[in-house]
């Protein structure tokens, strides 16, 4: 985490780490059994090659993909004052870098922060939170994103997916079975090469899968109560995530669909409803957010001994 005066969380650190060795392990996993098959070694290693060149991009360029996802732009001071003007604040208050400040033209209620690093980052607002909260409900959400960049965990979950698509992509290509043997049978005799590594893929993209909403909740959830203990005003938070879940109903089917491959990095999913408590989830649900803020509101409003 980056040196700055939001609350620490081990079991963030602790969860990242966790992630990427299991990832990065499942990664090497299916490298090593595409060499073991029959005549697979230099495929093996074309697909390592190809899943390190994945995630390099990915890291690189995790905020312009995500810009351009969003078709968002970076706006100047002196195009959105009064929201340089928030982050400004935040941004001291929370001794950190300012990351560059974006706006989406979009009348989804949502907001998210990307960024390889403090110093290369972004956070993005979309008109239609700008439109649907008051501005101490969007200092909160600022500071739930701000936090993101100095837990460096959207820069996490940006590198850990690569093993999931590297996976995902082998797992198509493999059905067609042909360049990799056709029906050709492994050394033991079993199963056809290209079922083998279909399976393997399987496995790793499904490991993948499950491991990055298991981080993804918890993030969320970790941002949440650092961004609370920033404003040291909780009730906001809660009162803006409520707006975005409620007004989430009101957005167009075709424009939630087209949106959902960021939930991951939103505030709030692009989903309509609030009941989430599933497996494939990439946020808590908004009745366990609500009751951690709750908790916070409590201890900040505790005198001290």
């Amino acid at each position: 985490m980056a040196r700055t005066r939001f609350v620490g969380d081990a079991g963030l650190t602790a969860r990242m780490t966790t992630v990427m060795f299991l990832l990065g392990a499942a990664f090497v996993a299916l490298i090593v059994v595409l060499m073991t098959i029959a005549d697979s070694g230099p495929l093996a290693m074309l697909i390592g090659v190809a899943g390190l060149a994945i995630a390099w991009f990915q890291w690189y360029n995790s905020d312009t993909i995500a810009l351009k996802a969003m078709r968002a732009r970076i706006v100047s001071p002196q195009e959105a004052p009064e929201l340089h003007a928030m982050i400004d604040r935040l941004c001291a208050l929370a001794d950190m870098p300012k990351p560059r400040v974006g706006v989406a033209d979009t009348d989804l209620p949502n907001a998210f922060a990307t960024g390889r690093s403090p110093k290369r980052s972004a956070v993005v607002v979309t008109t239609g939170i700008l439109r649907s909260l008051t501005t101490e409900e969007l200092e909160g959400v600022l500071a739930h994103e701000l936090s993101h960049v100095a837990h460096r965990d959207v820069l996490v979950m940006t590198v850990a997916s690569s093993a999931g698509i590297v996976a995902g992509m082998l797992a198509r290509g493999s059905q067609y079975g042909a360049y990799l043997g056709g029906n050709r049978r492994d050394n033991n005799n079993g199963l056809p090469v290209w079922l083998v590594v279909l399976l393997v893929s399987m496995v790793v993209y499904a490991v993948s899968f499950v491991l990055l909403r298991l981080l993804s909740r918890y993030r969320e959830l970790s941002a949440d109560r650092a961004g609370a203990h920033l404003t040291m005003n909780p009730r906001a938070l809660g009162s803006a995530l409520q707006k975005i879940t409620g007004e989430m109903n009101a957005i167009p089917t075709r424009d939630l669909r087209g949106a959902q491959p960021m939930n991951a990095f939103f505030i709030a999913p692009a989903v309509r409803g609030v009941g989430l408590r599933t497996l494939t989830a990439t946020h808590p649900s908004l009745e366990q957010r609500l009751e951690q803020l709750a908790r916070i509101e409590a201890e900040l409003g505790r005198p001290t001994q």
